[in-house]
């Protein structure tokens, strides 16, 4: 049963998630390459530091932080909303009455398909964010196909992508945890439930952010 509903929400959180990680990272790829252009367009500066600007801006930070930001937004709203209506409908009252463990049925599969399909949304936004640069940077003709390869190729560190894979799986685990806190213990009507998906939201990116300051000093020193 716990297998079943874990791959259940997989598809609900995760699979239909991939599309806006998709199109986010492909325009702030885009985005990014441009104003990288554009703040280094000092003749003094070689145009390769454009891509490895973008690549390292979306390995550290984009990539990992800001696609949780944005999947608190989502993940996080979906999360509230469906355990909160849940409770002010008395389903979970019902479930408990039946002897089933309501928070490990409706809570754990939720935090467990979030932290592993994290890595595999960083993964995907650090490659289209790049492709979305590569295509961007020659279109808008600050910079060239081979030297923006370049750039992507110069001092690559991989402990890079293990520190944002790391922060991938705690981000994970507070889109997912946090959201489902708020929506398991809402009291009241459809009105609070809307209040408590804001609350959570707000209280997850808070949350990612601190845990983003805390991670980024501990294992980038």
């Amino acid at each position: 049963m716990y297998i079943r509903q874990l791959f259940h929400e997989i598809d609900t959180l995760g699979v239909n998630s991939v599309w806006i990680v998709v199109i986010i990272s492909i325009f702030i790829g885009g985005i990014m390459t441009i104003q990288f252009a554009y703040s280094m367009s000092n003749p003094i500066y070689p145009r390769d530091l454009i891509g490895f600007g973008t690549r390292d801006t979306l390995i550290l930070e984009f990539s990992s932080t800001m696609l949780a930001l944005i999947m608190a937004g989502k993940m996080g709203s979906n999360i509230t909303s469906e355990i909160g209506t849940m409770r002010v409908t008395e389903q979970i009252d019902s479930l408990e009455i039946m002897g089933v463990n309501s928070a490990s049925y409706l809570i754990l599969p939720k935090i467990v398909a979030v932290v592993l399909i994290f890595p595999f949304l960083f993964i995907m936004s650090v490659f289209f964010g790049i492709l979305g640069g590569l295509f961007t940077g020659p279109l808008a003709g600050v910079v060239t196909v081979p030297e923006f390869i370049q750039g992507l190729k110069f001092a690559f560190v991989p402990y890079y992508i293990t520190f944002s894979i790391i922060k991938s799986f705690v981000f994970g685990f507070l889109v997912a945890s946090v959201p489902a806190y708020y929506g398991y213990y809402v009291q009241g009507g459809a009105l609070e439930v809307g209040k408590a998906s804001t609350k959570a939201v707000v209280n997850t990116n808070i949350l990612v952010l601190f845990f983003d300051l805390i991670l980024t000093r501990l294992l980038l020193t």
